[in-house]
């Protein structure tokens, strides 16, 4: 589904220097595959979500999406951002339908899909609401409505869970995993959680501090449908500690 061939993304600051903000990266992701990114902050990891997406160009390498070169953003993606970014002044269905509207399409032949999608969320009921009067967590779920409703085989995700509240955040994990099982999309989800990064994950892929490079793909040893309960199995914990390990010893290397 996705195949990046040594890609590297290097920025001019304002001031003119340049700053390589990820080092050459090589890494395939199969169809319906869900991979985690995982790493230090300024690792490369929103930079290589915005490179797959083609909402920044490569500075070397190419990004395959489906046998095709990604040269700039294409329709077969759906993004979610760490914060929802709704429209206030839109209902839920109409923030929803957004997506489609963006995509010249006409939202009324989505009207159906869209209320589906909130009925799966757990958001039947609230159609007509507005964002402010909707938790958090509730928001969110709209903008992963929002990024659905086209139907992408792709899914790119930007720590959409990193602003919320711990209990709220676990729910969500579970609830993207339900919707994930749903509807089978290619999946990949940037995250500074190891717990998260695990649960969540067919792989994990660790990255190493600025420029950001692979360290390691992780398999994840753990059968699905999963619950929060396998935080405390064996395997989990062999994961956990091999990540932290990972990210830790790269960052004692740095310094």
């Amino acid at each position: 589904m996705i195949r990046l061939d040594g890609v590297a993304k290097t920025y001019r600051t304002r001031k003119g220097d340049l700053v390589q903000a990820l080092a050459e990266t090589s890494l395939t992701v199969g169809e319906n595959e869900f991979v985690t990114l995982v790493g230090p902050s300024g690792c490369g990891k929103s930079t290589l979500l915005k490179l797959v997406a083609g909402l920044v160009p490569v500075t070397r390498g190419e990004i395959h999406v489906r046998d095709q070169i990604v040269r700039g953003p294409f329709p077969d993606v759906g993004f979610v951002f760490q914060q929802p970014v709704l429209l206030p002044w839109r209902t839920l269905i109409d923030n929803v339908l957004f997506s489609v509207e963006m995509l010249g399409l006409d939202p009324r032949q989505y009207r159906k899909q869209a209320a589906d999608l909130l009925e799966l969320t757990g958001l039947a009921g609230f159609e007509t609401k507005y964002p402010r009067e909707l938790s958090g967590g509730m928001q969110q779920r709209v903008a992963i409505c929002r990024a659905l409703l086209p139907d992408p085989s792709l899914l790119l995700m930007d720590e959409p869970f990193g602003a919320l509240d711990a209990m709220t955040r676990e729910e969500m994990s579970l609830e993207l995993l339900r919707v994930w099982e749903e509807r089978r999309k290619t999946i990949l989800f940037v995250t500074h959680s190891i717990p998260e990064a695990i649960l969540l994950a067919d792989r994990v892929v660790v990255m190493s501090p600025r420029p950001g490079r692979i360290v390691r793909v992780i398999t994840v040893d753990l059968p699905r449908p999963r619950t929060m309960d396998m935080e405390f199995d064996t395997r989990f914990k062999i994961h956990s500690d091999e990540v932290r390990s990972l990210i830790f010893s790269g960052r004692k290397e740095r310094a």
